[in-house]
């Protein structure tokens, strides 16, 4: 072979090997090179939007063809947060103190609020044969909540704290344990636990099949029993690259949203569909009415309330030395564009 044909031959090879990379590159979102958007969730009714989202299609049909749509589920909120902070997630449906913790913990870099989710869907939950009938009787309990620094963790420890007794082994003393949430009705059903706070439709199901009452529903602690107990952020950097797949996501959400508000019976259908796919059992018909009469889905954030939301978890130790500045949590322009757009009020 003369030098011109090793010449040939070493610039098809390199063309070849070009190729192959770019092929790579293209298929980084799929064989067909298509953008995708990942997005976080859990199989309970405070993500009904969600839900109801993968069973329709909604979130596909609003993002088009070009666009491929993957949902990810999770048991709780921080366990989001660590995906989201490893390039894992672009959208999540999330609690509001794991939201807080995450902006809190990459100084504000790393996600933003886009909307609100659900308001309500909170219980803590009691066995029948606890002895618990009064705040004094939790001493010596031991309680469980879906995941440490949790949403329903924070509100928990706080009311434990906020009744004057201790957290911790001691005599006297509330042992708290963070289990996932499957395995809280396990432990609830063999009454190794006393309780548990827990996001719906857990508490329904703690009360049907675990022999439980509810010792508090959340909402009365809340003025107007509105307290936000799921929102939607954003990844900055995903939405910096594509505000307007971010948009498209929005009036999906929105859209979503008044849907299940508007018809509730097939939205409880969807919704029990789903959590049977995720979780193997669906919801019996009693423990899904229970359930979603807790909830409000919502696209308004309830902002009033993730405030103290904050301060909670700040008094507990887990937001670190110094109270945080959360005045850019909230990116709401895209949302409010997207309600003015449907001639609805805009969040202040």
């Amino acid at each position: 072979m003369n030098a011109a044909s090793t010449l040939i031959a070493c610039l098809a090879c390199f063309a070849l090997l070009m190729g192959c990379i770019f092929l790579q590159f293209q298929g980084s979102g799929g064989q067909t090179g298509k953008e995708e958007v990942r997005i976080g969730y859990f199989p309970n009714m405070l993500h009904g939007q969600a839900l109801v989202g993968c069973a329709n299609g909604a979130f596909q049909e609003a993002f088009g063809p070009n666009v491929t749509v993957r949902m990810v589920p999770f048991n709780a909120g921080p366990s989001a947060i660590e995906a989201l902070f490893a390039g894992e997630l672009d959208l999540a449906y999330i609690g509001p103190n794991p939201a807080i913790n995450g902006y809190v913990k990459s100084g504000g870099d790393a996600l933003c609020i886009i909307a609100g989710g659900a308001s309500g869907g909170a219980v803590l939950v009691v066995r029948n044969d606890s002895g618990i009938s009064s705040d004094a009787d939790f001493a010596g309990k031991t309680l469980a909540s879906p995941q440490l620094g949790n949403t329903q963790d924070v509100a928990l420890r706080s009311y434990i704290q906020n009744a004057g007794l201790k957290i911790g082994e001691g005599p006297g003393g509330v042992r708290v344990i963070p289990t996932a949430n499957p395995d809280i009705l396990l432990l609830f059903q063999k009454k190794e636990i006393d309780g548990a706070w827990v996001p719906e439709p857990w508490g329904a199901r703690l009360v049907q099949e675990g022999g439980g009452r509810i010792y508090i529903d959340e909402r009365e602690l809340w003025p107007d029993g509105k307290f936000v107990t799921a929102n939607v952020i954003a990844s900055k950097e995903f939405m910096g690259r594509h505000p307007d797949l971010v948009k498209r996501f929005l009036e999906a959400h929105v859209e979503l949203t008044r849907w299940i508000n508007g018809h509730p019976e097939e939205a409880k259908a969807l919704i029990n569909g789903q959590i049977r796919n995720i979780t193997s059992k669906a919801l019996a018909p009693e423990e899904m009415d229970a359930a979603f009469s807790r909830c409000d889905m919502t696209y308004d954030p309830v902002k009033s309330s993730l405030a103290k939301s904050a301060d909670d978890a700040y008094a507990l130790g887990f937001l670190g030395a110094e109270k945080p500045d959360l005045s850019g949590i909230y990116s709401l322009s895209l949302l409010n564009e997207v309600l003015r757009e449907k001639g609805l009020e805009e969040i202040g």
